[in-house]
């Protein structure tokens, strides 16, 4: 397996990661880890989703703070 693509893969992973953490953000819906087995697959499992959680954090702050973006009158 080539590097590009693995890299493209791990790219991909935390796109999903990132959508996963705007759905519980506007929802509250999240994926349940419990459901996962004890050990280490649930820390990585927990992982991977706090680093959607992070990139999705990055995201918003750097809309609220763009002048590009502005406040719905909506809410």
């Amino acid at each position: 397996m080539s590097l590009g693509r693995l890299l493209h893969y791990a790219i991909d992973a935390v796109f999903v990661s990132t959508v996963l953490a705007g759905v519980r953000r506007s929802s509250g819906l999240r994926p349940d880890t419990t459901q996962v087995p004890e050990g280490t697959v649930r820390s990585v499992a927990d992982t991977y989703l706090g680093i959607g959680e992070t990139i999705f954090d990055m995201i918003q702050n750097t809309a609220v703070n763009s002048e590009y973006f502005k406040r719905d009158s909506k809410r």
